[in-house]
């Protein structure tokens, strides 16, 4: 639908990147309580396989209709749209939630707080466009408010854990997840739809032959109602709604700009679990808020032109 003719409320959402990568974080924090929640119960595969593979299937209806319209474009740059697939749908989700099988919460949330630098570092491989001073600046704090949260506001929190295998993996997921990030400046002139279409597609398509080795292997997914409930988020809000709101936030201020978002995630997190766990707010967490949030302004200083 053109912007135009979008309802007004709508069109101010969609219009405003920071609205959207904050409802980015939102949804991807729930996503990683829930990759950790279920860790065990849920093959990683599989949840990521049957994850992308429903949300295809009900995107696909109306996004049929702008991928036939784009098809030129998308045939011109299907290489393109194959990468884009395989480091966001395939290889991010997926090692993401076997990692979260071993991963801490404490360590899972510091990786994934280095995206802002990882994002940078594609950006200038790929375009030569450095960070600026505030953009680096704005991430340091932001990224000091997050060990603040985790480590709950004491240093030795932070040094008395040790890295795992499990972390490892959450460190590739996020380095492919950040040329994801940064190849959305590069993204094919088509319609929000068919982008979204086309990479679920493709993605959840290079899925099956490594569902297929898990499945083999003994893993198979039990249909519960921790499984039921489990899929309806990841398929609906952080698989549909959040990667439409992240990539236009990042159409819109572009990956340098959009990257430090990811410090909100344990943000929500810990809100979260203030809020539906019983978790006594303490003042760790009102000192990394502010941090974070302050970081993250910075970030979105514009240099002077001269």
């Amino acid at each position: 639908m053109p912007s135009a003719q979008r309802p007004r409320g709508l069109r101010l959402i969609a219009d405003n990147a920071y609205v959207l990568l904050t409802i980015t974080s939102l949804l991807w924090g729930g996503n990683t309580v829930i990759g950790r929640y279920v860790a065990g119960h849920v093959p990683p595969i599989a949840l990521a396989q049957v994850r992308w593979s429903l949300a295809f299937l009900i995107l696909l209806p109306f996004a049929f209709r702008h991928m036939v319209k784009d098809r030129t474009e998308i045939r011109r740059h299907f290489g393109l749209l194959c990468v884009m697939a395989a480091t966001s749908i395939s290889a991010y989700n997926t090692l993401t939630y076997i990692g979260l099988q071993q991963a801490t919460a404490i360590s899972g949330s510091l990786v994934i707080s280095t995206a802002p630098l990882l994002i940078g570092f594609w950006s200038f491989v790929l375009y030569r466009d450095r960070m600026t001073a505030a953009q680096i600046g704005g991430v340091l704090i932001s990224l000091t408010g997050v060990t603040f949260i985790i480590g709950r506001g004491d240093p030795a929190v932070l040094l008395g854990f040790r890295f795992n295998p499990g972390d490892l993996m959450i460190v590739a997921a996020i380095f492919l997840y950040a040329l994801y990030s940064a190849l959305l400046k590069r993204r094919p002139a088509i319609h929000p739809m068919s982008l979204l279409g086309t990479t679920m597609g493709l993605g959840q398509a290079m899925l099956w032959p490594f569902t297929a080795w898990e499945m083999a292997g003994g893993q198979v997914m039990v249909f519960d109602t921790t499984t039921v409930l489990t899929l309806a988020y990841v398929v609906l809000l952080a698989s549909i709604a959040a990667y439409f709101a992240f990539n236009r936030g990042v159409e819109l201020i572009g990956p340098n700009r959009a990257g430090p978002f990811f410090h909100l995630i344990p943000v929500f997190g810990s809100a979260l679990a203030i809020l539906f766990l019983g978790e006594r707010p303490q003042w760790y967490h009102g000192v990394g808020y502010v941090l974070i949030l302050l970081g993250i302004a910075v970030t979105q200083r514009r240099p002077r032109r001269a």
